[in-house]
């Protein structure tokens, strides 16, 4: 690969859209869930796709029960994406985010959470 090559990738990869989000791990025997945040939705998708696949469990707090009910018992659920600004910074973004989480987590009535 030559120099021209790698800076045309990076020129690329520093003008993908980053998008960020809520988003929650239902346990669909149980109801129980696990709200999650992320500053890269896809990543996470692609993470508990793959999970699932593989028949493992990512997070602790879901072992117990993936083990007992098997990966296909959960799903992944996003419930909201928002969009790194052009001018942002990595730890703007991941302030907005946590906001947002903050906000989501009173939604949701705390014995249905893992």
């Amino acid at each position: 690969m030559d120099k021209q090559n790698k800076k045309e990738l990076l020129t690329e990869y520093k003008a993908r859209k980053v998008t960020g989000g809520i988003y929650l791990i239902k346990n669909t025997v149980t109801g129980k869930f696990l709200l999650l945040n992320t500053v890269n939705l896809q990543g996470s998708k692609n993470r508990f796709d793959f999970s699932q696949k593989m028949g493992s469990c990512e997070n602790l707090k879901l072992a117990s029960d993936w083990k007992e009910y098997g990966s296909s018992a959960f799903t992944l659920e996003v419930l909201e994406e928002i969009d790194k600004g052009n001018n942002q910074t990595q730890d703007e973004f991941k302030d907005d985010i946590k906001l947002l989480y903050s906000m989501w987590l009173e939604k949701f009535d705390p014995v249905n959470l893992y």
